[in-house]
């Protein structure tokens, strides 16, 4: 019986492994964008409700000089941020609450989940499940502000 011939080695992998290693080491997401319909509500339920930290609220202006705020939002103690983005135009006013498509887009981790669930529906926070524990911790998916779905997990 004839031996099978020998495979080139996979090269796919010997590309990745060398651009990997003339990259610059990516230390952590900084920040994700959410789109929002104003600026000042989002920040009152991002704040107030959800006890996040404003990081910055500063003036900027749209890549085509139109003015806009660059506002930061972070859970106490947390390294990535929620660039809170004003909706400009048809096309990012309709994805408004929709940035996932319907899906759990963001996860919140507390450490006390019941003290966080009971604060968070006091303040009126509309949850869409129950509480429920999962192989990954205790979770309840709520809804932001706009509509976007969260899981809190504890």
């Amino acid at each position: 019986m004839a031996s099978e011939p020998e495979k080139p080695p996979f090269r796919a992998a010997r590309r990745i492994s060398t651009v990997r290693n003339n990259l610059t080491h990516m230390s952590h997401l900084e920040l994700v964008a959410l789109i929002v319909r104003d600026y000042d509500a989002a920040i009152r339920f991002f704040v107030d409700v959800l006890q996040f930290e404003l990081v910055e609220d500063k003036p900027s202006l749209t890549n085509d000089g139109r003015p806009k705020r660059w506002v930061v939002v972070r859970p106490m103690g947390g390294r990535t941020g929620i660039l809170l983005a004003r909706a400009d135009g048809e096309q990012q006013i309709s994805s408004v609450g929709q940035q996932f498509a319907g899906r759990v887009g963001m996860f919140l981790r507390v450490d006390d989940f019941d003290t966080a669930y009971r604060k968070m529906v006091a303040a009126g926070v509309q949850f869409v499940s129950s509480p429920r524990d999962e192989p990954y911790g205790r979770l309840a998916v709520f809804q932001d502000l706009e509509g976007n779905r969260w899981d809190l997990l504890g």
